[in-house]
């Protein structure tokens, strides 16, 4: 398993940069929060004087639609507040689940509004003939609803696109059913003032449809992230190339992903050389790991499990035994001490092992040479550890 090994200094200076971004980030998420916030004060007040003064049921479903705006936007700021906490012990990935949360808590909120105001549309519609003429101010404030939503949809969709942040993307497309639904109320009301009486209800009832639809989209979206679903097919054979082909990694396999937020966490099984150093995989695995962060800026982190063989199917090395037992077999196969070897190192390889003895110089001279070698070449067919054993011998003190 692979971990970063950096300097103090750089990962000090990382972390710094790290943090600037996050602040820069829930700042203008703050911003343009507090934004949707103030206009939709302003229009749930208007919506609601005009339509109980105009009759109009279209009118006051969009106001109780606007006044959701305003409770989703308290979730949006404290969530956005959570989501910038630096890491700590109890949240090391971060606090971007707060976002998603937030997401799925929108999300539900928008089903529930709309099916509130399906309801309304509906007791009214099998009571039309009682219901009183729609006034003339009910269009002009749909007019002008509909103008100011579709502006702050175009606002804040642009910066949540630039901040990557689900959460603010949910809450720009609010605004946009928002003026979509404004859009339906305006022709509901017009058809109600030429007299089709009906249209106001209708338009209410189609309002509410729409809403309930976006709502059930972005909570399904984010019970989906909250269960940890793995990003698109093209995503993934993105990051399996960029892996892939990184020098020294001859196979990869086991590549999970998963999202939180904005952000994306990896983690991949890769293949090396089994006879290289431990430190050597270590850099190959660094490697990989840099290269994916490189090339994938929406990546957080990614851990990197260096294996020496492909394991998908199981890792039969788990079964054999240990170091110590294995050097002890050792010292009876070629009837030395392991102490007295530079040193030795152990493969494991399948079901089998190899090894490599470092004998110092003066350990025996040829004819003894020949003898361990005699001796080992008699005992392997029928070992039950050992595939291979090579000796290796300094002729000079370095």
């Amino acid at each position: 398993m692979s971990r970063e090994t950096h300097s103090h200094a750089v990962v000090d200076s990382q972390n710094n940069g790290t943090r600037s971004q996050d602040e820069a980030r829930f700042q203008e998420g703050q911003r343009i929060t507090w934004v949707s916030v103030a206009v939709n004060i302003l229009l749930t007040a208007m919506q609601l004087v005009v339509g109980f003064v105009a009759h109009s049921q279209s009118l006051i479903a969009d106001a109780m639609h606007t006044l959701s705006d305003i409770v989703s936007d308290g979730f949006v700021l404290f969530a956005n507040r959570k989501g910038a906490e630096a890491p700590d012990a109890d949240h090391p990935y971060g606090h971007g689940r707060f976002e998603t949360a937030a997401s799925l808590v929108l999300g539900l909120l928008l089903a529930g509004t709309g099916a509130g105001i399906l309801i309304a549309a509906a007791g009214r519609l099998q009571d039309i003939g009682s219901a009183p003429p729609v006034g003339v101010a009910a269009m002009w404030a749909a007019m002008f609803t509909l103008a100011a939503k579709e502006g702050l949809f175009r606002y804040m969709l642009a910066t949540a696109e630039r901040l990557r942040s689900p959460m603010l993307v949910a809450n720009a497309w609010h605004a946009r059913a928002d003026a979509l639904s404004s859009l339906v109320v305006a022709a509901g009301i017009a058809g109600a003032l030429i007299g089709f009486n009906f249209a106001d209800a209708v338009a209410a009832i189609i309002v509410g449809a729409m809403i309930v639809r976006a709502g059930s989209r972005f909570a399904w979206a984010a019970i989906r992230e909250l269960i940890d679903t793995g990003l698109s097919a093209e995503e993934v054979a993105a990051i399996r190339h960029t892996i892939a082909s990184t020098p020294g990694v001859l196979g990869m396999h086991e590549l999970r992903t998963r999202r939180m937020a904005h952000q994306v966490l990896v983690d991949a099984h890769v293949q090396v050389n089994p006879r290289i150093s431990v430190s050597e995989g270590h850099r190959v695995a660094e490697s990989a790991r840099q290269q994916v962060l490189d090339n994938h800026p929406e990546v957080l982190d990614v851990l990197v499990h260096v294996d020496a063989e492909n394991d998908l199917l199981g890792n039969a090395a788990t079964q054999l035994p240990d170091r110590a037992f294995l050097l002890a077999h050792l010292s009876a196969l070629l009837d030395a001490n392991p102490p007295e070897f530079e040193r030795t190192t152990l493969h494991y390889l399948g079901t089998r092992v190899e090894a490599e003895v470092f004998l110092p110089p003066g350990f025996a001279d040829e004819a003894g040479l020949a003898t361990i070698r005699r001796r080992v070449a008699a005992a392997l067919p029928d070992d039950p550890w050992f595939v291979a054993i090579r000796l290796n011998q300094r002729i000079a003190p370095i």
